[in-house]
This record gives structure tokens, C-alpha cells and sequence, in this order.
């Protein structure tokens, strides 16, 4: 310290910016400065946090650096702006209270697990805490979740109606305690309190919580309120449990997810390597998709005909408590009925859940934002985001370049997010859902909302998608004084992928989803492009068919089956299962499309996946999106290194026959191969596609860097096929790694490509 203290004192005025309210900033610099002999003082602005520091030189610059290198856990500095001012005199080291005033530009931080400290304190007797599933610090706990505004204080959160106790009080307002102006700060004195509640609403007398786990045990489904809405819990070994569930929820074949205590007890259920470990123990504490282990004790009807579980630790002390008390790992999916937003508010849950619920354990601390657990996987190493929201939300990307205006991307229609982008900042919201549903479309005009005041942003271009159908595009033809950018769908994908790798391009764009409308006005979905953040030209596509009945075919792949089988064969199609299934609605659909009644033409990865799943024999008719493909994806045998060839159509632009995929794989299935082989000949073959024309496109291009987006490489096998080979190949190969692949990165990829072709963008 000796040397720290020489030299005539000087004062340094700095201004952080970055995730530095709520976490526990404000302490740790007020430790940093009594530590190093410096006065001063620190507070909170509508921008960050604003410090003032006097004394000698040497000890200024170690807190300035310590500002970057010894932030606290939650903490994200972007930028720390110095300057030296006027000497003051002044002893001591104060923290001040907020400066609410002057333009908001101040991050906050997603919710976090609770913290190891907290936890301990609950399970420990003689602490005053035991037991309180509500413990929190400035380390950990609930933010996005709760904030109404910023400054990130108190009385601008959802903890406003709990006034802290004595003993609260005095850790809140001690800046050496690590609850110093933790917003989330309770303890049993003062709440916020646990009820369980019977099947008509009514309290129940006695301890909640041994309550619910009495109910669990007995076989009952619990509604549990978390951070950021209900879920529906049930014992994941107990069949009965699960299959009522199920029907009790409409939710027929959709994989549940598990919530374990521990990871040892995730370890007896799946296979976990160290980077999966990683992202089971993250402060965000994901769903993370797991290969199951043989004879995993969990019913069957938790995930049916799925290799994988979805498995994450428990993030509240409240779950850690439920987990402890009933014994084993629960069943913990989202609580709604089928596609219904998920229920936050207790009177609505108490309305929408009525009838599969047979109890509630819930608390009066509200919700100010519903926000459901984040979903990832990894993929070859590669993280491989499927629903990025809680735990991740409201942390900002960083856009390659500036968008110099306020910038707006509505999103898609299924799986919708939105984005508001400032400068180099692109906040994405968390997961909305389907915007056909009139609930979800409410909670996304509140997002958007909520959004653009936390963050004081008024957006002046309002990017969306081509589909003049789309909510989220109706939304933006209706706002007022806004100036549109309308962004091709497959285009947006691909420049997701872009901002969520660094890059602005140009790279060789592999978009393959479900289906985006197309700048010729039909359905893409099989798409190579030639793109960069401004442009995308449509360079090779999988060769249109007809979409039998039009979204009818989404939801029924039997469809896509007879468009196939009739592109492949004509009138000479075999007498395959899935044709004599149909009966004479296969000729009728097929007559029907020929006419061109309501059959337009589609270059849809996905909908190719279907077809092959129908006639494969694994699903005529789907209950979610993507099901036949996932299923298909399911039953492959992994070890199957064939493939069928695919004659690549040349031209100005490059065609992929589809149909002779469909054929090849009926051949092979005529001739005996299992359903198993005959699935992954298709999966390699379909990365053998994507190799061979990337290969093709970088001769004829000079490119070698591919950028691979669309909900299909949610697909594991074919992701690890193609990441496999084009490295082989000499690729650099993007995948997503902090927004999903799917259309939850779409508005993503909308704000990036408005911003870029913005005339004042830099």
C-alpha cells in the first residue's frame, strides 16, 4: 500500500456504463476507495454510475483499473469515461443517493440463480433467514423481472410495497454489507410470504410448503409461481402424474422439461460433459438439452420418443426448498394451457389454470415482466440457443456497427421477439411466442412498451418482415412517424447470425427454416445467399413444390408427402403406407393443388423434413411446430455414415432437387433399410447439399466463411454433419451463439440490416 500513496493528490471524476446498477457496484467501489485511503463518492445516474475519487495518484489509477478487472459477479462494464477535476478537500467516502434526472441509458441486469452466500444462509438454523425462500443479495435474485424503472432502485421495482424491517434496513444501508442496496432485499419480518392455495383459490392452513410437497407425492399437478410466471410441477418418475398432466394441459406429445436438485442428480439421469456442466451452473441458469442415460428414472410419457431431456438446476431458494422437501425432480413446464402465454398474474392463474392445476403454491410479490426459462443445447462444443429469455433478458448484444437512430425490429410471427437497438446496444426481448394468439399479442405491445421506457428508446425506423400478414407487420404499418424498412425473412436469419458472431460480412448464408416469404413472392425456406448486413441475393434454394392446403400442410406432413411423392413419381407413386392412410384425400389435395387452389410453392427445408417423416411412417399430423422433423431427427441412427447423391441443378441460380431425395429414400425403404438408417442416409445427404453447394458458391464467389441460421439447424445431427464437413471442407463455419437460429433471432437480424442500409449508419 506504501506505494500508493506518494505524489500530490489529485481527483478524477469517472462516469461506467455497462450492467453497474443492482449488482452490487456501488459497495464494491465504495470498498475499493475506503481500501486504497481515497475520497470521493458514488452513485447511481440514469446512465450508470457516476464516482468522484481524491487522493493520491497512484491509488486514483488502481481503482479506475479495478473497475474493469474486480467488478462483481453480475456486473458488465462497457466503458469507463475519466477526467481529472477541481480538488475538493472533502474526507471520507460517501455513497449518494440516485440522480434520476437527465436521459436514461442505463442497463439492467437479468434475474441470476441465487447465489451460494444466500443459499447457505437458508439452510442454516441459527441464521435469521432459514428457510426464506425469498433470500436474495446483490449477487443474486430477481431484476428484469421486477424493475418498472430505472434508476434500478427500490421504489421503481416490484419490491415497493414491502418496507424492510430493522435489521433489513440496516444491511441495505450498510455499503460494507453485500445486501447494501440490494433492491430484492427481504427477509421472514417483512416479507414477501408463501400460500398455498387449494383448487378453489382458498388458502390452506399449515406450512405451504410441506403442503405442496405432500400434494406432489400423492400424485397431484402444483401450480408453483418462480421469477417470471407459473409453472405446472409434477413428479417426473410418477406416470400417472405426467400423463394427467398432459391431458389436463392439452399438451399431447411436446417434450416436458425436469427441474434437479443437483448436478449429481442431473448426472444419474443424463450424460454431461464439463461444457455442459458449465452451462448447467451459469447464473442463468438455462433448460439445457441433455443426451438421457439408459434406464433414466423418469417416466415415459416426460419426454416420449425423445433421446434427450430437457434438464436445469433449481435458480430460487424457493425450488431448491420444493426439491428438498419432495425428495426427487420434478416436472416443470411452463404454466398454460397448450400455447397460452404463460400465466404471471395470480388472479389470472388462478383463472387460466383452473382445472389442471390442483393446487397453488404462489406469494404476493408481483411480476412485473413474464418471462419463461431460457432453452439451449450444445452442438460440437458450440453453444446452440433454442429460447433465450430468463436469465439472459435484458442483457444487450453488440451490433458490428452504430445504429446512429433508434431502431425497432418487430420480429416474426411464431416464436416472436422484438428488438430496440441504440448505438452499438441491441436489446432483444425476451421470448413472446405465437402472435396469433390474442394474449401473446398483448404481452408483446406491453414488451415493446416496457422496453422502450426502461431504456428511453423511441424508435424512428421500424424494421419488419415481408409478410404483409404478420402481426408483428401489421403492428408496424400502424405506427405513427416511423420510417420502415422492410427486411426479407431468410435475409433477416442470416444477419442475426452476422451480429451474433462480430461480423457484417459478405459470407455464403445457409437460412433453412419453415418458411419466410420470398422477395418473388413465394414461400422460401431452403435458401443460399450471397449476404452481408445491406444485401442478400438469392444465389441456390431447394426446388419449389406446392404446399397442399397452405398451412394446413405445416400441421399435416402427410401433405408434403404427396407434393413430394407426386414431384418424384408422378402418377407411378408407390402403394406406400402413408398414401393408403389418406385414402382418396390424397387424390383430392393433390387435384386441389394441381388447380392451384390454395397450394403455393415453397422451398421450406422443414417442410422436406416432414414429408420424409410421413413417409417414413413417424407422423401423418402434428400437436407443435417442427414435431415430424424432430422426430425424424430422433429416430436416426447416429452411427450411419451413407447417403443418397443429389444432383445439384446448375444455372444462374443453383437448384436442389428435393424430390430426388424423397425418392432415394423411398427406394432405400422399399428395399428393406430400417426406418433408422433410411432417416440418417437423409440427414447426411442433406448435409452433403449444403457442402456441395457452399463448395460450388465459393468457387464461383471467392468466399469461404458460411453463416448457418433457420429454425432447422435446431436440428443436432444435421448441424454436427454440416459443421463437420464444411470445416473438413476449409470453411469458417457461424452458428448462433447468443440468439436462437429460429425466428427468436429474426428481430435481430431486422435492427442490423436497418441500421446498416440507414443513411447516417457508420
Amino acid at each position: 500500500m506504501d506505494d500508493l500513496k506518494g505524489g500530490a493528490p489529485v481527483r478524477t471524476r469517472a462516469h461506467v456504463t455497462g450492467i453497474v446498477q443492482g449488482v452490487g457496484f456501488r459497495p464494491f467501489v465504495w470498498r475499493k476507495a475506503v481500501g486504497l485511503g481515497l475520497a470521493g463518492f458514488v452513485r447511481n445516474d440514469t446512465a450508470g454510475v457516476v464516482l468522484e475519487v481524491e487522493g493520491a495518484p497512484a491509488a486514483v489509477t488502481a481503482l479506475l483499473a479495478a473497475l474493469h478487472t474486480d467488478a462483481p459477479p453480475l456486473a458488465r462494464v462497457d466503458q469507463v469515461r475519466s477526467r481529472e477535476v477541481a480538488l475538493t478537500g472533502e474526507a471520507g467516502f460517501s455513497v449518494q443517493f440516485s440522480d434520476s434526472t437527465g436521459p436514461r441509458d442505463v442497463l439492467v441486469s437479468p434475474d441470476a440463480a441465487t447465489c451460494d452466500a444466500c443459499l447457505a444462509e437458508v439452510r442454516d438454523p441459527v441464521d435469521r433467514r432459514f428457510g426464506h425462500v425469498f433470500a436474495t443479495c446483490t449477487h443474486c435474485g430477481p431484476r428484469y423481472t421486477i424493475v418498472r424503472d430505472v434508476p434500478y432502485d427500490r421504489q421503481r421495482t416490484t419490491m415497493a410495497g414491502f418496507p424492510l424491517c430493522p435489521s433489513c434496513q440496516a444491511e441495505y444501508d450498510d455499503p460494507g454489507d453485500r445486501r447494501f442496496h440490494a433492491q430484492p432485499l427481504c427477509c421472514p419480518a417483512c416479507g414477501p410470504r408463501l400460500a398455498l392455495l387449494d383448487a378453489d383459490g382458498q388458502p390452506v392452513e399449515g406450512d405451504a410448503l410441506g403442503g405442496a410437497a405432500d400434494l406432489l407425492r400423492a400424485g397431484g399437478v402444483l401450480a408453483v409461481k418462480g421469477l417470471g410466471g407459473f409453472h405446472l410441477a409434477v413428479l417426473a418418475a410418477d406416470e400417472a402424474a405426467v400423463a394427467l398432466l398432459r391431458r389436463r394441459k392439452h399438451r399431447e406429445d411436446r417434450p416436458f422439461a425436469l427441474m434437479v436438485a443437483d448436478l449429481p442428480g442431473i448426472r444419474t439421469l443424463c450424460d454431461v460433459d464439463p461444457g455442459e456442466e458449465q452451462l448447467l451452473v451459469a447464473r442463468a441458469r438455462p433448460i439445457l438439452l441433455l443426451r438421457r442415460r439408459i434406464g433414466a428414472a423418469v417416466a415415459p410419457s416426460v419426454a416420449p420418443g425423445q433421446r434427450a431431456l430437457g434438464v436445469m438446476l433449481p435458480y430460487t431458494a424457493l425450488h431448491h426448498r420444493l426439491l428438498a422437501e419432495v425428495g426427487g425432480p420434478l416436472v416443470m413446464t411452463s404454466g398454460n394451457r397448450s400455447d397460452e402465454p404463460i400465466a404471471y398474474e395470480d388472479g389470472d392463474a388462478l383463472q387460466r389454470l383452473s382445472g389442471v392445476a390442483d393446487a397453488w403454491l404462489t406469494h404476493d410479490r408481483p411480476i412485473r415482466t413474464r418471462v419463461d426459462d431460457s432453452v439451449v443445447r450444445a452442438v460440437r462444443g458450440r453453444v446452440v440457443p433454442i429460447r433465450r429469455s430468463r436469465g439472459y433478458v435484458p442483457d444487450p448484444l453488440t451490433l458490428p456497427l452504430e445504429a446512429r437512430r433508434t431502431v425497432l425490429g418487430c420480429g416474426a410471427s411464431l416464436k416472436n421477439t422484438f428488438c430496440l437497438a441504440r448505438g452499438r446496444h441491441a436489446f432483444v426481448s425476451h421470448h413472446i411466442g405465437d402472435l396469433d394468439d390474442y394474449s401473446t399479442y398483448g404481452s408483446y405491445l406491453d414488451g415493446i412498451d416496457h422496453l422502450r421506457r426502461l431504456f428511453d428508446l423511441q424508435p424512428v425506423l421500424v424494421a419488419h418482415d415481408l409478410h404483409p400478414d404478420y402481426p408483428s407487420t401489421r403492428y408496424a404499418a400502424e405506427l405513427p412517424d416511423v420510417e420502415r424498412v422492410a427486411v426479407q425473412h431468410h435475409h433477416a436469419h442470416v444477419a442475426a447470425c452476422l451480429v451474433d458472431n462480430g461480423v457484417r460480412g459478405p459470407v455464403i448464408g445457409v437460412a433453412l427454416d419453415g418458411s419466410g416469404l420470398g422477395e418473388d413472392g413465394t414461400l422460401w425456406g431452403g435458401e443460399f445467399l450471397l449476404a452481408d448486413l445491406v444485401t442478400a441475393t438469392r444465389v441456390a434454394h431447394l426446388q419449389p413444390v406446392p404446399l397442399p392446403g397452405g398451412d394446413a400442410a405445416t400441421r399435416q406432413p402427410w401433405r408434403m408427402a404427396a407434393s413430394y411423392l407426386d414431384a418424384a413419381y408422378g402418377a407411378d407413386v408407390p402403394a406406400l403406407e402413408v398414401r393408403i392412410r389418406q385414402g382418396r384425400r390424397w387424390d383430392h389435395v393433390l387435384s386441389a393443388a394441381a388447380a392451384g387452389l390454395n397450394a403455393p410453392l415453397s422451398s421450406s427445408a422443414g417442410r422436406l423434413f416432414d414429408a420424409v417423416a410421413a413417409v417414413l411412417g413417424l407422423r401423418d399430423a402434428v400437436t407443435y411446430e417442427g414435431q415430424a422433423a424432430v422426430e425424424l431427427e430422433q429416430c436416426a441412427d447416429e452411427g450411419e455414415t451413407g447417403s443418397y447423391p443429389v444432383r445439384v441443378q446448375g444455372g444462374p441460380i443453383l437448384e436442389v432437387p428435393g424430390a430426388e431425395l424423397v425418392r432415394a429414400v423411398v427406394q432405400d425403404r422399399l428395399a428393406g433399410a430400417s426406418v433408422p438408417i433410411v432417416a440418417a442416409r437423409f440427414h447426411n445427404a442433406m448435409a452433403d447439399v449444403v457442402i456441395d453447394v457452399c463448395s460450388r458458391l465459393r468457387g464461383a464467389h471467392g468466399l469461404d466463411v458460411v453463416a448457418l441460421s433457420g429454425g432447422v439447424f435446431q436440428n443436432a445431427l444435421l448441424l454436427g454433419r454440416c459443421l463437420d464437413g464444411l470445416q473438413g471442407a476449409g470453411f469458417e463455419v457461424l452458428t448462433h451463439r447468443q440468439v436462437p437460429c429460429n425466428d427468436g433471432g429474426i428481430s435481430l437480424g431486422q435492427v442490423a440490416v436497418a441500421a446498416a442500409r440507414d443513411g447516417s449508419a457508420c
